[in-house]
C-alpha cells in the first residue's frame, strides 16, 4: 500500500509499505478520508511528538473508513462497515483513570497512521474508541469527531451555561468548533477575536455575535470588557498557543470568571500572570488537554445531528501522494482550514 511515513523534521515520503498486520481483537480499516490538523503540521514542523509518534513512522490521526479485516475475538464490527476510530485509548486501570480523568491515563495508547490507504486499529482503541458510523454521515463528517471532541471536553470544561458571553480567541477550526458549540450549549453572546477577514466571517457564520480584528484591534481586552457591561466575559477561550493571547484571556475574563488556556505553546514556554487578578478576583483557569471515550461519543452525536458538518471545516481534497506539498501549505500561516486526503 502507499501511506505518508515521516522519517523526521519536514521530511515526508509518501511510499510503498507494507499492508498492517492486524491480529485478535484488531480491526483493519481502509482509509476512505484522513482529514488534516494543526497537531500533524506541528508534527511535521517538528519532526516528531513525544507522546504521540517517533519517526520513522506513518502519520495522521483523524479518519473514517471501511471496516476489511476482523481480528479473532472481535464481535462488535464486520468486513463493509463504515466506521470511525478515535487515535487513543485509555486504559481504564491507572491511577488518573480511577478519578474520571482517563484523557490522562498514564498508559494512554496512541495510534496514528491515518495518512495511508490502511490502517490498523488496536485492540483497546477497537473495544473502546470506535464505533460504527451513520449511514446518513459521510467520511468527512466522521473524521471530524476526534478534534470535536477535544473542544466538546473544553468546553464542558467551562462550566458554561446558557446565557454565558462566550469569548473566542484564534479563528482556525478549532475556534470555529468553540464559535459553533459555545452557540449549541446555549451563550448568549460569542465574541469571536481573529485577525483575517476570511476567518472573521466563518465564525459569523458559525454563530458568532460580535467579531474583533487583531489587524484593527491590536489590543482587543477593552473592546471585549466594552460589549460585557464593563465586568470582563464570563468565560475566555484561547485557541492560539501563544502568550500574549494567553494574557488576553486572563485580562478580558470577568471577576469569578473562567479561562481555557486551550491553545498549547511551544514547549519550554513560561507564562507570567497577575497573581494578584488572579487571586482577587477569582479566576478559574484550566488547560483543556485531549479527549476521552465519552467525548467521542458525544461529537458523534453531534455530527450525526448535523451540528458539525465538513463542509465549513473542510475546504480542499487532495490525493495521497500530494500530502507533502499540502503540510507546506498549511505552515504558511495559522488559521487554513482542514484538507481531507482521498487515499
Amino acid at each position: 500500500m502507499m501511506a505518508a511515513v515521516l522519517y523526521g523534521k519536514e521530511n515526508l515520503r509518501v511510499e510503498p509499505v507494507a499492508v498492517p498486520a492486524f491480529g485478535q481483537g484488531d480491526l483493519l480499516v481502509r482509509v476512505r478520508a484522513a482529514l488534516t490538523c494543526g497537531t500533524d503540521v506541528k508534527v511535521f514542523r517538528r519532526g516528531y511528538h513525544a507522546r504521540m509518534i517517533v519517526p520513522p513512522a506513518v502519520f495522521g490521526h483523524e479518519l473514517a473508513g471501511d471496516v476489511i479485516g476482523v481480528g479473532e475475538g472481535v464481535t462488535r464490527f464486520r468486513p463493509g462497515q463504515r466506521v470511525v476510530a478515535a487515535n487513543s485509548a485509555p486504559c481504564d486501570d491507572c491511577y488518573f483513570c480511577r478519578r474520571g480523568v482517563p484523557n490522562l491515563c498514564e498508559d494512554l495508547l496512541f495510534n496514528n497512521g491515518a495518512y495511508a490507504e490502511y490502517i490498523r486499529i488496536p485492540s483497546r482503541i477497537v473495544e473502546k474508541n470506535t464505533h460504527e458510523i451513520p449511514a446518513w454521515v459521510s467520511y468527512q463528517d466522521a473524521a471530524l469527531v476526534e478534534p470535536l471532541a477535544c473542544v466538546v471536553r473544553g468546553l464542558e470544561e467551562t462550566g458554561i451555561r446558557p446565557g454565558d458571553n462566550v469569548t473566542v480567541i484564534g479563528l482556525g477550526p478549532i475556534g470555529l468548533m468553540f464559535v459553533r458549540l459555545a452557540r449549541l450549549y446555549g451563550a448568549g453572546r460569542v465574541i469571536a477575536i481573529g485577525r483575517r477577514k476570511t476567518q472573521l466571517e466563518r465564525a459569523e457564520a458559525m454563530g458568532a455575535t460580535d467579531l474583533i480584528s487583531t489587524h484593527s484591534v491590536p489590543h482587543p481586552v477593552p473592546l471585549v470588557r466594552q460589549l460585557t457591561q464593563g465586568r470582563g466575559t464570563d468565560i475566555a477561550l484561547e485557541a492560539v498557543g501563544k502568550p500574549e493571547t494567553w494574557h488576553w484571556a486572563a485580562d478580558m475574563v470577568r471577576r469569578g470568571g473562567t479561562v481555557n488556556f486551550f491553545g498549547g505553546c511551544p514547549n519550554g514556554t513560561e507564562v507570567r500572570l497577575d497573581t494578584a487578578l488572579l487571586h482577587y478576583s477569582e479566576i478559574t483557569c484550566k488547560a483543556s488537554f485531549h479527549h476521552t471515550p465519552a467525548h467521542i461519543r458525544k461529537a458523534l452525536d453531534i455530527v450525526a445531528h448535523g451540528h458539525i458538518t465538513a463542509r465549513d471545516f473542510v475546504n480542499r481534497e487532495e490525493p495521497l501522494a500530494n500530502l507533502l506539498d499540502v503540510m507546506r501549505h498549511l505552515m504558511s500561516h495559522n488559521g487554513h482550514l482542514k484538507t481531507a486526503i482521498i487515499p
